[in-house]
């Protein structure tokens, strides 16, 4: 066992060596490529961006320390100031992303997330069917609020529990099914739920800033707007996935023996809501709350829901950030009482939150700055321009299927990160509107069901050994497609009714992008 661990460190040593390598050999010549005559940082912001994706995508080193290098390389090479290239690391898509983290790092130090998805469970009942579908239902909504890793850790040992015990009174063909089902349930309920708003996967937190970089006048992505458009999307596809699972992976019921108290038992071992639960569960539904009702929501043309920033002076100074942070901060300063003198929250359970994701984020919206200060969106964009010659949904089909299946050996942060800003200078090419590309593109980034290495879910769940390889890419393979169909359906049905978007229109605020 030494000998194995031994050469599998060793291989992946060298796979890392040649991923620096490789970034050097590739980067390094670009930097001195005359791509735009009289603007040589156009080449530059290239050979960084090239240098940064071959380092992503290679993992030769850690993902947020190549989310650095524009801090020391678009100063040293003349393409953006060191000041403006270092503000992009925190900014107020940072604050959403912290805040409603601490939240749900609150949701788990009092294991109120527990309590939620046992209740789930406990509404649909003991059928293996019934069970599949409240599996992935409260998964599907933990993730939303709560990391697709931390909801499918705790949502894996409630399903290994019962798998376990399914083991020992069913037959073993059928329990292998059933434990293959339900695994595979949960792991795809988690990305399928993270999409839905924008604090439940990375990417989505990219989109919105990265968009204001690329396009200063665009309108905001409020979290009410994205709920309101991904949301069909989340439940359309996570019951199609549901009937794809029960129909062609789970058992019928043949063999499989269920212990009616399997999940009441654990339930009651929870005990009686304590003070911090209380805390906790309303500080979040206020927070949903507030994100889903801060600016007004037209219903039609003639009544309009309100929003309660107009409540304030200046209601634009308000962000979705600004409403996660004022919602984190109260759980420092109430009492627990839980006998030990704590607080609901403090900073050991914060020092959890994954700060390695704050500097990717910081990372691409630095890469993205870069792009438009240099110019290097623009020209990538002229480049591209024969595209303009696909219809619209083609497009946004072809671009979706690409980075399905890219995702599925990459990181879906740090590839949003590096396509949003290619198909921001795409769209001003060809003249259709940013949003119709580079909506569906980061939904897709989220939707990589095949293999183990393509997300956290999928990789948790491998890791139990009770599914193999060929399960997941059988079933991923199908899932892939038809999310893939869905986002493209949903930009079609809803592009317009949701963000105002017109095929064959490019908006004003794409315009006077264009012609910065």
């Amino acid at each position: 066992m030494p000998d194995a661990v031994n050469h599998l460190q060793s291989e992946k040593g060298a796979k890392r060596a040649w991923g620096i390598v490789l970034a050097l050999v590739i980067g390094v010549p670009i930097l001195f490529l005359d791509l735009e005559p009289g603007r040589p940082e156009v080449a530059r912001a290239a050979g960084v961006a090239a240098m940064m994706a071959i380092l992503w995508i290679t993992e030769a080193v850690p993902l947020a320390i190549t989310a650095l290098i524009p801090v020391v390389l678009f100063p040293a090479l003349g393409v953006m100031n060191g000041k403006s290239v270092s503000s992009q690391y925190f900014n107020h898509i940072i604050f959403l992303f912290i805040g409603g983290f601490m939240v749900a790092l609150a949701m788990e130090r009092w294991k109120l997330h527990r309590r939620i998805a046992l209740r789930i469970l406990l509404f649909f009942g003991n059928r293996p069917g019934n069970i599949l579908l409240g599996f992935m239902v409260a998964t599907a909504f933990l993730s939303m609020w709560i990391s697709n890793t931390a909801t499918t850790m705790m949502m894996v040992t409630i399903a290994m529990a019962i798998i376990t015990r399914v083991a020992e009174g069913s037959e073993a063909k059928a329990a292998r099914k059933f434990a293959i089902a339900l695994l595979l349930g949960v792991a795809y309920s988690a990305s399928i739920g993270g999409i839905s708003t924008l604090v439940g996967t990375p990417p989505n937190m990219s989109f919105t800033r990265i968009l204001e970089i690329q396009f200063p006048d665009a309108p905001e992505i409020t979290f009410a707007k994205w709920f309101a458009f991904v949301f069909p999307v989340t439940v359309v596809f996570l019951f199609t996935t549901w009937f794809l699972l029960r129909s062609f992976v789970l058992p019928r019921g043949e063999g499989i023996r269920l212990d009616p108290e399997l999940i009441s038992g654990q339930y009651r071992e929870l005990g009686k809501l304590s003070f911090a639960e209380w805390v906790v569960g309303i500080d979040f539904l206020l927070l949903v709350f507030l994100w889903l009702f801060r600016r007004e929501i037209p219903l039609g043309d003639s009544f309009t829901i309100p929003g309660w920033s107009s409540l304030f002076p200046v209601p634009g100074y308000l962000n979705d950030g600004t409403v996660a942070i004022a919602l984190a901060l109260p759980l420092f300063f109430l009492p627990a009482r839980d006998g030990e003198g704590s607080r609901i929250m403090d900073w050991a359970t914060t020092a959890r939150l994954p700060w390695h994701i704050v500097l990717l984020f910081g990372g691409g919206f630095a890469l993205a700055a870069g792009f438009t200060e240099s110019g290097l969106s623009e020209w990538i964009g002229n480049s591209l321009g024969a595209l303009g010659d696909l219809h619209p949904i083609l497009l946004v089909a072809l671009f979706c299927l690409v980075l399905t299946f890219v995702t599925e050996l990459t990181s879906n942060t740090a590839t949003t990160e590096m396509i949003l800003p290619i198909l921001a200078g795409v769209a001003l090419s060809i003249e259709v509107n940013p949003l119709l590309l580079m909506i569906p593109v980061t939904l897709s980034c989220s939707c990589a069901f095949m293999m183990p290495v393509a997300t956290p879910p999928n990789a948790i769940v491998f890791g139990t050994d009770r599914i193999r390889i060929r399960d997941m890419a059988r079933v991923g393979l199908v899932l892939n497609f038809i999310g893939l169909g869905l986002i493209v359906a949903a930009m079609w049905l809803l592009g317009e009714a949701v963000w105002g978007i017109e095929l064959d229109v490019m908006p004003e605020w794409a315009k006077a992008a264009g012609t910065e």
